[in-house]
């Protein structure tokens, strides 16, 4: 019987990134300025901390500027591998976060058999990183991440309440396509790809900057079952 990270298929499927890596290149530190309070994604990685052994390996997927979440999961005694698509991204999370390890990549790039193999990891970590995505591609980033994780393993979510799909949005001076769910479709999504759903939380946001509109922004924390006793 197979299992979600033996699904990881992208067939044929035509990956555009065109502008994304760009557009984060521009805005660098800018990002942080932009969305100041993190609360939400601050209460993750707190639970991540709360619930891994010292010294858990943790991916946090879509790291940019490393602030706060890769500072975070480092200052609490993990090894702390972080991937981006954007190069300038990358830079900045090496600077702010030494003690880390970062790598500019796909998701797509992580999948089984990929050009980046990363070993398994004990959580992952994705914030408002898999609404960058068409809708077509996140259930492919979703089982990848199941893969990516050794049983027993967690997952921090995080996306924008939003009935869209590769939608074009005015971002921070540039522009940016991001994709997202109702509440009930992206439960229903991350667990169609093996995840059980082990808390919910959600916050109404406004970001500090006028070209972005406020959100409802969705965390969940979720655990890849245990593998079944031999």
């Amino acid at each position: 019987m197979s299992s979600p990270a033996d699904e990881v298929d992208y067939g044929n499927l035509r990956l555009d990134r065109t502008g994304q890596a760009e557009a984060f290149d521009a805005i660098g530190e800018r990002y942080d300025k932009a969305f100041p309070h993190k609360d939400g994604q601050v209460a993750s990685a707190e639970w991540l901390s709360r619930s891994l052994d010292e010294g858990s390996r943790v991916l946090d997927l879509g790291c940019g500027t490393g602030v706060p979440t890769a500072r975070q999961l480092t200052e609490a005694g993990f090894e702390v591998v972080g991937v981006d698509l954007s190069g300038a991204m990358v830079e900045l999370a090496r600077e702010h976060v030494p003690g880390g390890e970062f790598h500019r990549a796909d998701i797509a790039d992580l999948r089984p058999g990929g050009p980046l193999d990363l070993g398994r990891f004990d959580a992952v970590a994705a914030f408002f990183s898999l609404l960058m995505l068409p809708r077509a591609e996140i259930p492919l980033a979703l089982r990848t991440v199941y893969h990516l994780l050794a049983p027993g393993g967690l997952f921090a979510l995080s996306m924008v309440e939003a009935d869209v799909d590769d939608f074009a949005i005015p971002f921070i001076g540039s522009s940016i396509r991001v994709s997202g769910y109702l509440r009930d479709e992206l439960r229903e999504v991350v667990e169609a790809a093996g995840f059980e759903i082990v808390e919910e939380s959600a916050y109404s946001y406004a970001p500090a900057t006028s070209d972005v509109q406020p959100e409802v922004q969705i965390f969940l924390r979720c655990r890849r079952p245990a593998a079944p006793d031999s």
